[in-house]
């Protein structure tokens, strides 16, 4: 029987520096440096939310920089929400909540691109709620 998936192995068609660029582009980040900061921070947190097949699939579609940013981090036992998440990065970075949502949503909305529909899907089912607006997505719930 045949996968549906792409093979982990796959490499993106995007590399780390045209990576950091978009980010930089779609934040309005000043300096190449800083928007490689943003996503370093960004993916090292999101590798402390994700695990399983989801994490290896999306470490697969990353430029290799990246993965490694995301794959270095052990999961926490216990996944934080969406805007526990933001605010996890805030404390840990000193900026303020309102920046780090911005650098947040930033980040991931190019992660989510690379990611693809299905996986991204996928993600989001696994993550607690919040998340889906960081990767510029609707929070969609089902009516009791």
């Amino acid at each position: 029987m045949y996968s549906l998936r792409e093979p982990v192995t796959a490499r993106p068609g995007m590399t780390f520096h045209q990576m950091t660029e978009r980010v930089r582009y779609e934040g309005a980040y000043p300096t190449r440096e800083q928007a490689e900061d943003v996503t370093r921070t960004v993916l090292a947190a999101l590798g402390r939310q994700l695990t399983g097949d989801e994490r290896v699939e999306l470490a697969a579609r990353l430029p290799v920089e990246a993965a490694v940013d995301l794959t270095a981090q052990i999961p926490d036992a216990q996944p934080l929400t969406g805007w526990g998440f933001v605010k996890d990065i805030a404390n840990r970075t000193g900026a303020t909540p309102a920046t780090t949502r911005w650098d947040t949503g930033t980040v991931l909305s190019v992660v989510g691109h690379l990611a693809g529909p299905d996986l991204l899907d996928r993600i989001l089912t696994q993550l607690p709620s919040g998340y889906a607006l960081l990767f510029g997505r609707a929070e969609l719930t089902q009516a009791a």
